[in-house]
């Protein structure tokens, strides 16, 4: 059995509003970027593409469907301990991955609107739907007598400014492996009905195709932008964004195994299953994608994910500072050596193979 961090007993504000988790590498980052780059995009070879995907947004599908039904009122005491706590914190991480999502579309539909609005109503499309994910997943933590103050989140985290190209390769990432983390977890317990111990997970099947929806829109601005696919340099960053993403996915999905254990999930088989459907995804996209299925990918992964857990019970211990920093050292040197290893291998050349993908 995958070993993962223990879960602590949640850090109020006041009660009844949680305290945001420390922000580390892991958790959800708020962004910024430059809103007037953004406004000046020649999105003219891709117009078509984006305005069908617009029409799909501004038709709003999902408008009905995220209504709590009678089957939320109830008294959910029932889950508790260990489970209690995974389950808390997953519905925090994703309520704040969603709402940070809303607070960068929704400040990007406002600053360009005036000059870009066929991307502007785009944005606050993508801000609606992120606001809508995210109050109904605040309003499952108050299931469990919490939620979080979304509004002192606003305006206590840390905000990452990021160029518009990093920006719509990231989002485009974090869309598409949203729905296949949600699609595959939703048919899981679709088989296995037994597993399925709050309401909640009966929305994800719609829910991804909200995601689904965004990250084809990133695609087809990802498409028009041709410095983002079409060099050398395009080539290394798309590499670059994947492994990101799929390093991250893998610790964060390994430190939180026992959530998906709660549910009957392998966390392993699961984070294989997601990171094998995004990069096939990517190929859509991207120029270039990674050799998932080389024999030493997931092996050097869930080595960084082992060296992460170690990380954790340091940096949780009493030990002196000083002692904990020569403690940490060789383990961050090798999970630098693992990605960097990684990021070597031999990339899977998309631009050739985009016509077989489906």
């Amino acid at each position: 059995m995958i070993k993962s961090l223990p879960n602590s007993e949640p850090e109020l504000l006041k009660p009844g509003v949680k305290a945001p988790v420390k922000e580390t590498l892991l958790t959800p980052r708020f962004y910024i970027t430059d809103f007037d780059a953004v406004a000046q995009m020649d999105i003219s070879a891709h117009n078509t593409e984006l305005q069908a995907v617009v029409e799909e947004l501004r038709a709003d599908y999902n408008r009905h469907h995220f209504v709590r039904d009678e089957e939320f009122k109830q008294s959910w005491d029932c889950i508790d301990g260990e489970k209690r706590l995974a389950f808390i914190d997953f519905l925090e991480r994703s309520c704040t991955s969603e709402f940070s999502g809303f607070l960068l579309f929704k400040e990007l539909s406002r600053r360009i609107k005036d000059r870009n609005p066929l991307l502007a109503e785009a944005f606050s499309c993508m801000a609606r739907d992120e606001a809508r994910h995210a109050g109904f997943l605040n309003k499952a933590m108050a299931d469990f007598n919490l939620s979080l103050d979304l509004g002192y989140l606003t305006k206590s985290r840390t905000y990452t400014f990021f160029p518009p190209e990093w920006i719509i390769y990231t989002v485009y990432l974090s869309e598409k492996i949203g729905y296949w983390r949600y699609i595959i977890m939703y048919r899981h317990l679709e088989k296995h009905p037994e597993n399925l111990f709050y309401p909640l997970f009966r929305y994800f099947e719609s829910w991804c195709q909200d995601e689904n929806r965004h990250g084809d829109f990133f695609k087809a601005l990802l498409r028009s932008q041709p410095q983002l696919w079409n060099d050398w340099k395009a080539r290394l960053w798309a590499r670059f964004f994947l492994l990101s993403v799929f390093a991250t996915h893998t610790l964060t999905v390994f430190e939180r195994a026992n959530f998906y254990q709660s549910i009957g999930i392998d966390p392993r088989d699961y984070n294989i299953q997601v990171i094998d459907k995004t990069n096939e995804t990517s190929a859509r996209a991207f120029p270039v994608i990674l050799n998932v299925n080389h024999p030493e990918f997931f092996e050097r992964l869930e080595k960084c994910s082992e060296n992460n857990l170690k990380l954790s019970e340091i940096a949780n211990s009493d030990r002196p500072q000083v002692v904990k920093f020569f403690q940490k050292l060789p383990l961050i040197l090798s999970t630098v050596g693992h990605l960097l290893k990684l990021y070597m291998l031999k990339p899977i050349d998309a631009e050739s193979v985009r016509e077989t993908v489906s």
